[in-house]
């Protein structure tokens, strides 16, 4: 729900989260900006997804970090770049790449971006 200004009230399952804009660039930086948003559900999707591979082969990440970052061109992302870190080997970590990208959502939708649909809601009576 918009609040006014650059702020929305936004609802995620159970969980209630504000989306702004910093107050450099007229908002209350009162939470993340929704870019902000997307580079977090890809890493942490990817992240979930890296987790998962590495138990099906019978270990853990612990030390796993996963990181988005993007490029702007304008009013989108020309570029999306995944960094996966860890204090494992490599060689260990690197055949659990592809079997992440696979299974992760959100870098899937983004690989092969659906239709958008935009439409009208009636107004509440």
């Amino acid at each position: 729900m918009w609040r006014g200004g650059w702020r929305c009230d936004v609802q995620a399952g159970d969980f209630a989260l504000v989306v702004d804009e910093p107050t450099s660039a007229g908002g209350t930086g009162l939470g993340p900006m929704p870019t902000d948003l997307l580079l977090a559900s890809l890493s942490s999707c990817y992240a979930l997804a890296l987790a998962w591979a590495a138990r099906k082969r019978g270990f853990e990440l612990p030390d796993l970090e996963v990181t988005a970052t993007g490029t702007y061109e304008g009013p989108r992302f020309a570029t999306l770049e995944i960094t996966v870190t860890t204090s494992l080997d490599a060689e260990q970590v690197r055949p659990l790449l592809e079997p992440a990208s696979r299974v992760c959502y959100v870098s899937n939708t983004l690989a092969r971006t659906p239709p958008i649909t935009v439409s009208l809601a009636p107004s509440p009576s």
